[in-house]
């Protein structure tokens, strides 16, 4: 009894406590608990509520346990990445070997060095580099939620290195250059927003700007040079002279394989053959042939050579395809052996093909410092007959700009006329305080070929340091053209004429000093350093059986690795203007040659051209790992003696006229001709062009063309300078009536030329596209202000128009 009543009095405090524990309880995360059950519950009483199937509940509770499912196993496997990404290069390194390595690091796989026809006085390494490499490279932009990156890229190449001069005192060597022979081959892996540079069509594009972006800095004939003593002359480093000019006569080849099959390979046809030159970093594109074995083009190329120890004449054949071009044979020859020889006129045999061969003459052209066989030269080109500017080059000018001084700090107050533009004027009405300081560029001219420096921005005493360089048809007759422009008011800071005579009578035919800009500050000056340069060929004096042949070298890459497309299409790469690269300059016509089309205008060749061929430039033992490359070719390259060069526009309409005569005698005007109305207007500083009509134009199709109309003010033949008139349709006398006008100062036009080309339009994605006719259109008359209304005939070329009054 004692036992009970002392349990008597625990069980009474209990019971006195159980009040207190129900006060503890957590409150909220009962409701919260009671409201998880009736979120789970609802849906059950709302599916019987509404009398539909339980196997929506099922199906849900399915759906709910494979997303946590495939989250956890997404998220394992992430784990498991991160941790391997961690602990791959330590393993990789404890288990391999240290030559088996992968290529994280720069890597070296082959080194050459020149000891015959170099300078004693610097060392010539070729690198053969290799780079494969996980990197991570980040970009984000907040306020734009844009995220972009770089995950891989990889990198192979042959580096050239040059250590001159060598010198007597520590460090032994007074500089360092570093460039690539040619393009290199890469490859990068987008993150990010950039993803969408992996796009088929948008990849190979990407690829190709940044390929231009490395060659204005590292790709011959530029280069990055470290002087390692303060003695050391950096520009003469950075801008050296070309070593030559390789002469290349592309002349014909003979029993070429026929790729062409119909009936699916039934019958067996002929090819297309054309032919794709290159010397180090500049491109070529022949003419194509249809359907002939043993094809006669005739064609003539100019190229600079700046280190002939290590790069090669390389030529390959393709069969043109409207799918892909099938590879007809390769050629690779040695420019030491050219330099030897001087002179080669032979017959070589294609590699990688059973059977073809290429004929080919090719000259070694020495620059002289001096004007003594400047007159001989000018007779074996035929410049001395002619008033042309365009044909075989006598000389090559090389300009090294350098910086300005004092040019207009107020572009505004210097140039009134800028007022007057329609964005300066809602700027002063908006009350926004206008930059006054100019951002300069530089547009150097000679003749038709034009070329422009980078720009400078917010400085009025800008530094260049760029090279350029212009192959001259007659020295005596041309001039070099130089202005200084404000590329953010569109308006000249001066500009200034030199004739290249002064450059025959000067020391050295080198002018290196500040020139006084006109129309300009009083005391604007520009520095350059002008060199011209005699193109002189040495016939060295050989024995009668003496017997020579170049030395062809055997292509490092199979036909079946290049993979290659070389369909000729526009290339859309930003840096084919860049000055500082040194393009073969062909034009065309200048010469009385039989075959030379006499007073034809000049096509510039584009610098920006195939891309690598997928071959090495040296012949290095050992070889990276290189992926397949495609070539993109503008087209056909310009020749410089002969009237198959034009553009393939040209070539077109040549064609469509010949079928079009068919052995009759045309007209006068066989592509029929184009009123204009031309004149400048002081008032408004522009130039006014009307397009009013067409009249006898050649029809394209069987149903008649779609012409329109467009124009250049050259030299510029920028997007933004180009003007075009609406399509008419189906009618070989259109009616425009149209005006157009360009911002340029009566001094300014009066020393260019208009360009205007009569085009069928054929609609997207239509092969009836082409060129109907052209006329250049000289602005040099002193009746430009009052203007004046005339008929031009088209040609094929737009030379010799012929003004119907």
């Amino acid at each position: 009894m004692s036992g009970a009543g002392d349990r008597g009095p625990e069980a009474g405090a209990a019971r006195a406590e159980s009040p207190g524990a129900a006060l503890s309880v957590d409150v909220a995360g009962l409701l919260a608990q009671l409201a998880r059950s009736f979120a789970l519950l609802l849906p059950v009483y709302a599916l019987g509520y509404l009398g539909l199937s339980f196997s929506w509940v099922l199906l849900a509770l399915g759906l709910l346990v494979w997303c946590r499912r495939s989250r956890g196993l997404k998220a394992t496997r992430l784990c498991r990445a991160l941790a391997l990404l961690e602990d791959e290069e330590r393993a990789v390194r404890l288990g391999v070997r240290a030559c088996d390595l992968p290529a994280w690091p720069l890597r070296i796989n082959g080194v050459k060095v020149y000891t015959e026809n170099v300078d004693k006085r610097q060392i010539i390494l070729d690198l053969q580099i290799s780079f494969v490499g996980n990197c991570e490279i980040d970009l984000e932009i907040k306020r734009y939620f844009c995220r972009a990156g770089v995950q891989s890229i990889q990198i192979h190449g042959t580096m050239r290195v040059i250590l001159e001069p060598l010198i007597g005192d520590m460090p032994l060597v007074g500089a360092l250059s570093i460039f690539f022979l040619r393009k290199p081959l890469i490859e990068i892996n987008w993150t990010g927003l950039t993803n969408l540079l992996d796009i088929p069509g948008l990849n190979g594009l990407s690829d190709t700007i940044i390929l231009d972006i490395i060659s204005n800095y590292l790709v011959l004939p530029n280069r990055i040079t470290v002087p390692l003593v303060s003695e050391v002359q950096i520009a003469q480093l950075r801008f050296p002279i070309p070593k030559g000019v390789l002469r290349i006569h592309f002349i014909e080849a003979q029993d070429l394989q026929g790729k062409d099959t119909y009936l699916k390979g039934l019958v067996k046809g002929k090819s297309d053959p054309y032919g794709i030159i290159r010397v180090g970093n500049q491109i070529f594109q022949s003419k194509v042939i249809k359907e002939n074995l043993s094809p006669k083009w005739n064609e003539v190329y100019e190229a600079l050579v700046y280190e002939h120890p290590g790069q090669e004449l390389e030529i390959e054949l393709f069969d043109e395809d409207p799918d892909k071009d099938d590879f007809l044979g390769s050629l690779m020859i040695d420019l030491i052996e050219v330099e030897k020889e001087r002179l080669l006129d032979e017959w070589f045999t294609l590699d990688e093909v059973p059977r073809g061969k290429l004929h080919l003459k090719l000259e070694w052209l020495t620059l002289m410092p001096n004007a003594s066989n400047l007159d001989k030269v000018l007779t074996d080109i035929r410049a001395d007959k002619d008033q042309a500017n365009d044909g075989l080059s006598s000389s090559l000018l090389i300009l090294y700009l350098d910086s300005a001084r004092n040019l207009p700090s107020n572009p505004l107050e210097f140039n009134p006329d800028v007022l007057k533009k329609s964005a300066v004027q809602k700027a002063l009405k908006s009350g926004k305080k206008i930059n006054s300081n100019p951002n300069p560029l530089v547009q150097m001219s000679v003749g038709h070929k034009a070329q422009e420096s980078k720009i400078r921005y917010k400085t009025n005493e800008p530094v260049w340091e760029e090279n350029f360089t212009f192959f001259i048809h007659n020295p005596k007759r041309q001039d070099l053209e130089v202005e200084v422009k404000d590329e953010q008011h569109q308006c000249s800071l001066g500009h200034l004429k030199i004739p290249l005579s002064q450059l025959l009578t000067s020391n050295d035919m080198t002018m290196n000093q500040r020139f006084q800009l006109s129309n300009s500050g009083p005391n604007s000056t520009l520095k350059m350093k002008i060199a011209l340069r005699i193109l002189h060929l040495e016939k060295p004096e050989r024995s009668p059986d003496h017997q020579h042949s170049a030395q062809v070298k055997r292509p490092s890459v199979s036909k079946e690795g290049r993979e290659i497309s070389v369909r000729s299409h526009a290339s859309a790469s930003p840096g084919s203007g860049d000055g500082s690269t040194a393009p073969c300059t062909p034009v065309v016509g200048g010469s009385d040659k039989p075959g030379v089309e006499e007073g034809a205008q000049p096509v510039e060749a584009s610098p920006q051209g195939p891309r690598d061929l997928g071959r090495s430039s040296s012949s290095l033992q050992t070889s990276a790992t290189c992926s397949p490359s495609h070539i993109s070719v503008k087209e056909p390259t310009p020749s410089i003696a002969s009237d198959i060069s034009l553009p393939i526009a040209t070539q077109e309409l040549r064609q469509r006229l010949r079928q079009l005569e068919n052995g009759t005698t045309l007209g006068q005007s066989p592509l029929g001709q184009i009123q204009l109305t031309i004149r400048h207007s002081s008032q408004r500083n522009k130039l006014v062009v009307v397009v009013h009509s067409c009249r006898n134009l050649i029809a394209f199709s069987e149903d008649g063309s779609d012409p329109y109309v467009r124009m250049y003010l050259l030299p510029d033949k920028r997007r933004s300078g180009r003007r075009k008139t609406h399509v008419s349709k189906k009618t070989l006398n259109p009616v425009f009536d149209q005006s157009f006008d360009f911002s340029v100062s009566l001094p300014e036009v009066q020393r260019r030329t208009l360009d205007v080309a009569v085009k069928n339009s054929g609609g997207f994605l239509s092969k009836d596209k082409g060129l109907l006719g052209k006329v250049l259109v000289g602005l040099a008359s002193e009746e430009l202000a009052k203007g004046w209304t005339q008929w031009y005939d088209l040609t094929e070329d737009g030379t010799r128009p012929h003004v119907v009054t």
